[in-house]
């Protein structure tokens, strides 16, 4: 039986400064096996070598997760690294997710303090074991002096020892390792793997001494530096990584250090990694035990100006399949479509996270708004799911979701941990299974995630039965009142322009139920939905259908008034309303001639926060506003997604003032969750919306602009390659449209002709 083991060190190290560990076990075979299986496993982050040849191409293996609960293994086939004679398998092992900082605070030691490996490479059908992990592994240091997700990674490679990895090396003198047990389950590899899926050059080089130079790579990533031409032996070259530079033209960081008064301490960020060079010529620097955020490097310690054959910038994210494309004539919504897919392809690092420099976090408010956006880019089916199987792994008995996934210490101590259960980010569990059906007809993750979603959708109502908000503790309590969800911790409409959270305790205080019944109305009412896809009793049906019901008739007798109005106007309220239908057919007038006011207003401005403004476009649109849409879309005033490109940005900022008009920077700059508009951009201007799950039937319907001459789109959905596009020239407008075999679209012309047809190739005129 194969077990698992640990490293014993003789003395605690503090994180940050741990190095990678080398395990390694020689054994020897009369011949090479026509198929060989190396299964593979850490506490930890691995790379695994046999006869000195790198296993496979993944990174951050074995991939990040509830290690508590379960830890992912990785399989490959590995005869023709075999020899006949020795043979030896290496193993680097460093501490990763597993036992290196995590999350906003960068606590240590979240599931372990130890690094640990388990692997078995076994021969033929019959699986005869060659090696397998027990006390007789062997482990020594390697040239990485220490290597930390969040501090950074640092090598000497004078150290380096090539023989460390090839079989005959005395290794008597290596420390031994120690048997450990591990109670939670080892599982195949859910999603894609992590990988390196490009490298960019720079876009400029920028001297500000005689030994420090700032790179520019044009765009924002997460990832890292790969380095050569290191100098001399001994050489020391440090690199810092930003996001953003100075008004001097040098990089910082000041705008990730975390110092809000919620939390127990500041935290400085410092993304740095450094090298000692070995002098060869050949020699490359490439920390792959580390990642960072970042455009801009600042390169210490080297006299000769840097060039393409010397940096670039590894761009490493979850490889998935690209699927969906956009574009058009206007430079303005391909940058904001570029810039979207860039901060999803910088947040997609084994789950989806917020940032990939200040927090690395999995928060579920984030993905279930941005999870369409994702479906339609990638297939993101697999990646989702591993996503929602952690989500499920920390669920409360209570039901309550908890706002980040894998669970990190700093969300289970005070801010945010007692924030846990907030509506619009636990209703990641309805919402994103339901997405997957739509996108890819995949019913397997609503059956999944229905007891999940069941159990959320109790923890709303339990919580709404028995607590009330302060403002209504002295008041008689309403029968509607059981239905309405006023009580507990809500993120609300975070971030809206017009009303900052910088007093947070006035925030804390504040009563956000016009926020959170309204996703207990959509995610009960789609969880009926979800119920009959998968043939569920109707008394179930019916439950869930019910409590919509009820959850719809406390909102509106609490918010709603005669007119249409709300109690609480605000854009982010009136959008979330008419989106979700919460508002009578009767009153949608008076309700959407609010909204246009406030807009207006506003200087045709958004004031929308996190929760709403995916939904702004699109409502806006669907009611006859498309104008209104397109203005808020091209907007240049703050707060816009244009200010964001006319003040340099490569990604979403995650404030609407993510640097202000003097050049200054403030939190975030690459946060995926605003980028969520360019929905708008395939299912509006370009038109195309699936009417059937998996796009067996869908419509393309554009919405068209004067300022936009042409669109192309593209998706290779679960049906087939569907493509659109549409040109306006002269007073005519032209639309294509290639429908896959076995699907049917309904196409709707600007000049509101329509018509359905089936596979083929089919071009329209207005």
């Amino acid at each position: 039986m194969t077990k698992w083991i640990k490293v014993v060190e003789e003395s605690p190290i503090s994180v940050g400064q741990r190095p990678v560990y080398l395990l390694r076990r020689e054994f020897s075979i009369d011949e090479v096996p026509a198929s060989a299986t190396l299964r593979i496993s850490a506490h930890g982050v691995y790379t695994a070598y046999l006869n000195g040849r790198r296993i496979g191409n993944e990174e951050f293996a074995p991939g990040y997760t509830d290690y508590r609960f379960r830890t992912q293994f990785q399989t490959h086939e590995v005869a023709d690294l075999l020899e006949v004679g020795a043979n030896v398998l290496a193993v680097e092992l460093s501490d990763g997710w597993y036992r290196g900082s995590v999350g906003i605070m960068q606590h240590p030691d979240q599931y372990g303090d130890s690094v640990e490996l388990w692997a078995q490479l076994v021969s033929g059908s019959s699986e005869t074991a060659l090696v397998t992990t027990d006390v007789s592994w062997r482990v020594g240091p390697t040239h990485i002096l220490s290597a930390d997700m969040f501090r950074g990674q640092n090598e000497d490679l004078r150290r380096r020892n090539p023989d460390s990895y090839l079989a005959g090396l005395d290794d008597s003198a290596w420390a031994a390792v120690a048997e450990t047990t591990y109670t939670g389950e080892l599982i195949p590899q859910v999603c894609e793997p992590n990988r390196v899926v490009e490298y960019l050059s720079p876009r400029s080089v920028r001297r500000l001494g005689p030994t420090t130079q700032v790179v520019d790579f044009g765009q924002n990533l997460n990832g890292w530096v790969r380095l050569g031409n290191l100098g001399e032996s001994g050489n020391l070259v440090t690199l810092t990584h930003a996001e953003w530079t100075d008004a001097s033209g040098d990089v910082t960081t000041k705008h990730l250090d975390v110092n809000f008064p919620i939390f127990p301490h500041p935290i400085e960020s410092k993304q740095v990694d450094s090298v000692i060079s070995d002098g060869r010529a050949e020699s490359v620097f490439e920390p792959r035990y580390t990642i960072h955020g970042f455009q801009f490097v600042r390169v210490e310690g080297l006299t000769d100006d840097l060039t393409s054959a010397d940096i670039s910038a590894a761009v490493v994210h979850t490889d998935m399949r690209r699927i969906g494309r956009f574009n058009s004539s206007d430079d303005r919504l391909n940058w904001l479509h570029n810039a979207a897919v860039w901060s999803f392809r910088g947040n997609a690092l084994d789950v989806p996270t917020d940032c990939p420099t200040r927090e690395r976090s999995g928060w579920t408010g984030d993905w279930q708004l941005y999870a369409e956006t994702a479906a339609f880019l990638y297939d993101v089916r697999e990646f989702n799911r591993k996503f929602l199987s952690d989500v499920r792994l920390i669920q409360e008995p209570s039901g309550k979701v908890l706002n980040i996934a894998p669970k990190e210490r700093s969300s289970s101590e005070g801010i945010p941990g007692n924030a846990n259960g907030s509506a619009g980010w636990g209703d990641v569990v309805v919402q994103a299974p339901m997405i997957m059906y739509r996108e890819y007809g995949d019913a397997t993750q609503l059956e999944e995630n229905f007891e999940a979603m069941s159990r959320w959708i109790q923890f709303a109502l339990d919580t709404s039965a028995a607590g009330r908000h302060s403002s209504r503790q002295d008041q008689p309590k309403k029968p509607h009142e059981d239905y309405l969800w006023d009580a507990g911790f809500h993120w609300g409409e975070w971030l809206e322009p017009s009303n900052p959270e910088a007093d947070f305790a006035a925030f804390l205080a504040s009563d956000k139920a016009i926020v959170s019944n309204a996703y207990l109305y959509r995610s009960a009412r789609d969880t009926a939905e979800a119920a009959r896809v998968l043939g569920k009793p109707q008394e179930v049906i019916d439950r869930f259908a019910d409590t919509a019901a009820k959850a719809l008739a406390a909102w509106q007798e609490t918010y709603l008034l005669e007119d249409g109005t709300l109690s609480k106007p605000s854009q982010a309220n009136y959008v979330r309303a008419l989106n979700f239908g919460m508002i009578p057919e009767a009153m949608i007038a008076g309700a959407l001639a609010e909204l246009v006011r406030l807009i207006e207003s506003n200087g045709n401005r958004l004031s929308t926060g996190f929760l709403a403004t995916p939904l702004l476009l699109p409502t806006l649109a669907d009611h006859g506003h498309a104008e209104l849409a397109y203005k808020l879309l091209f907007q240049e005033q703050e707060p816009s997604w244009l200010v964001m490109r006319n003040r340099g940005a490569t990604t979403i900022w995650e404030q609407w003032s993510g640097v202000d008009a003097d050049g200054n920077p403030h939190e975030s700059l690459n946060h995926y969750s605003k980028g969520a508009v360019i929905s708008f951009l395939h299912q509006y201007t370009a038109g195309l919306k699936v009417l059937e799950p998996g796009y067996r039937r869908f419509s393309v319907a554009p919405v068209p602009t004067a300022e936009v001459e042409w669109v192309e789109l593209s998706l290779d959905s679960a049906a087939g390659l569907i493509e659109v596009e549409w040109r306006q020239r002269a007073g005519v407008f032209t639309l294509e449209v290639v429908v896959p075999a076995g699907a049917e679209a309904e196409i709707t012309l600007p000049n509101g002709f329509a018509t359905t047809v089936g596979a083929g190739e089919h071009v329209f005129e207005a």
